[in-house]
């Protein structure tokens, strides 16, 4: 499983032993307003961590475990998730036959918001993903709303594209666009 470092932070496979990390983050429901809206409960959060570890066997990406180097601490995930982008299912829920979208993604628990981490964490995984799984062009789904997304979609080099709505997204939704 790939690990990727920057200065400050580690991405690494997720496991079942961030649970508690990932049920505090995702109980919250300003981190889940523009995830569907809904906070997760632990077994949600459980099965959630099994569909990330299945999705890296299938499609060679997925989801890593965000964790600052300085205390080990876990501040949310960033990664991929593959999308039908005809009916926008995605790859967590079962496997999807190509061709089909590379969504470069993040969700970090409240009190790590304002501090680079999503943009450090996204840029390492974008360059990792053009370089080492050649892919060739990745997505962003990002609430309309969502302004602090946009800036870091905008600091990777992401350009907004067609909107998107209704399920599974909670309101209007762009599809920003980063061509390798």
């Amino acid at each position: 499983m790939t690990r990727l470092e920057t200065d400050r932070l580690v991405q690494r496979a997720p496991e079942q032993g961030d649970v508690d990390a990932f049920a505090e983050i995702f109980a919250d429901a300003e981190v889940n307003r523009y995830l569907g809206g809904r906070s997760q409960t632990r077994e949600e959060v459980r099965g959630s961590i099994e569909a990330y570890v299945r999705h890296w066997e299938i499609y060679g990406v997925g989801p890593f475990t965000l964790v600052r180097k300085a205390d080990e601490r876990i501040l949310g995930r960033v990664g991929f998730l593959v999308w039908n982008p005809i009916d926008w299912t995605h790859g967590l829920r079962g496997e999807l036959a190509e061709p089909y979208e590379t969504e470069l993604g993040w969700a970090l628990g409240r009190e790590h918001w304002g501090h680079g981490y999503a943009t450090e964490a996204a840029l390492a995984a974008r360059d990792w993903a053009f370089a080492e799984r050649d892919v060739p062009r990745l997505i962003s789904l990002i609430n309309v709303a969502n302004h602090a997304s946009i800036r870091v979609a905008e600091k990777l080099g992401a350009l907004p594209g067609r909107i998107v709505e209704g399920p599974p997204f909670a309101g209007a939704t762009c599809v920003y666009e980063l061509e390798r």
